[in-house]
């Protein structure tokens, strides 16, 4: 990925949701101006979600899921709208599609999604496509009853109401949109920031990790003094510095290390509680690692990565918060680990789920693993908080 490129995370995620054939990938390659997805006249054509990026003038930078059908039947066809359920755990504003050629008495399937998608407090924009071939109002009047929406006419064919989807769009996003920050609540222009930064086997020869390249970024943005060094600078970098750090942010590895030599006045953290706070929700993780005290060596943890990569030696992941939850529960504490999109559905077997920093997911997919883990009364953490818990200074650092 080039640098000048948007992650994918941090762009605005829009699910297009509909029937088979009701015109989504065609919808898609319209807004785009491009051929993004597949388009034919076979239903069923999009079987996994697919993501387009895009740079949309008004919204931004954009990730749009063209998502299969959600009437799709058989086995296979089951698979495919458990994906299309994910895909809803990312959405930010949802497209729900419906064709012109629909029939007014049997909208059950998008009133159905229609719920689904509200209950996830997800903006919605109602389309009827197709209508180059015309839509009748009882189609219409239906739609309004079924969902409780005005349903915007368009004709992705011929692109007729296109050029009012995008503003419509606008209108549903939040009023805080893109307001959000990595550390820009903890510091003021002119600040000293302070950022420690080990080059382990995680970040090869050559590269920064995700999360301090984005840190780093939004610093600068909020006009401050930025200063890096590795933990074994450290003694080094304070020394240099006229006057001590506003804030210093270290990897939640070395910690320890960091909160010893830390001066008095300066405030501590560590990216991955920053992308904590950022991607989800800061107070209910530092609840969740109250769960660390209750473990036994009879207990189960789940630790979720959103990054999948091969296991290297060392992995804070599968070996080093495994190691320092032993120490602390016993030998025997079961620890499982998932990366990517694996997340189960059914989290009652674990006393407690530890999560990465999520740099590689946006706030949206990380919120609602948070609230499935709520919704089955399982504590969920984050890999900085556990281990500023399991260290002794959760309640020494910031956020």
């Amino acid at each position: 990925m080039s640098l000048t490129n948007t992650p994918s995370a941090n762009r605005l995620h829009i699910g297009i949701f509909g029937r088979r054939n009701s015109g989504k990938s065609s919808l898609i390659n319209a807004l785009t101006g491009q051929d993004t997805a597949l388009v034919s006249d076979r239903a069923g054509t999009t079987t996994d979600p697919v993501y387009k990026a895009m740079e949309i003038h008004g919204l931004g930078p954009c990730m749009l899921i063209d998502t299969a059908g959600f009437d799709d039947e058989g086995d296979l066809g089951r698979m495919r709208v458990e994906a299309t359920e994910k895909a809803a755990e990312k959405t930010e504003i949802g497209l729900l599609v419906f064709s012109a050629a629909a029939d007014p008495a049997d909208l059950s399937y998008e009133k159905v999604w229609a719920e689904k998608l509200k209950q996830r407090q997800i903006p919605l924009l109602v389309l009827v496509n197709k209508t180059d071939l015309s839509v009748s109002e009882p189609l219409l009047a239906a739609i309004r009853q079924e969902t409780g929406l005005e349903p915007l006419c368009v004709s992705a064919r011929t692109g007729a109401g296109m050029d009012r989807v995008v503003p419509a769009l606008i209108r549903l996003l939040p009023a805080d949109f893109g307001t959000d920050t990595i550390a820009g609540r903890l510091v003021s222009p002119g600040d000293t920031v302070l950022l420690v930064m080990p080059q382990d086997i995680q970040a090869p020869k050559g590269r920064l990790i995700l999360p301090q390249v984005q840190t780093i970024r939004d610093l600068l943005d909020h006009a401050c003094i930025v200063t890096c060094c590795t933990a074994d600078g450290l003694d080094g970098a304070l020394a240099a510095l006229s006057s001590p750090p506003k804030l210093i942010i270290t990897d939640s590895q070395v910690f320890p290390l960091v909160y010893e030599k830390k001066p008095a006045d300066s405030l501590l953290t560590s990216f991955s509680v920053l992308f904590a706070a950022y991607k989800g929700d800061i107070d209910a993780f530092a609840a969740g690692a109250a769960a660390i005290d209750r473990l036994t060596p009879q207990s189960r943890v789940l630790i979720a990565e959103a990054c999948t990569h091969a296991p290297l030696s060392e992995d804070i992941g599968r070996v080093k918060l495994p190691r320092m939850l032993r120490k602390r529960a016993g030998q025997t504490l079961e620890v499982d680990v998932v990366s990517g999109a694996d997340f189960p559905e059914d989290l009652s077997p674990y006393d407690l789920v530890i999560h990465c920093g999520g740099c590689m997911f946006n706030r949206k997919y990380v919120l609602s693993r948070l609230e499935r883990a709520g919704r089955q009364g399982v504590p969920m953490t984050n890999y900085g908080v556990a281990i500023a818990k399991l260290t002794g200074i959760l309640d020494k650092i910031t956020w």
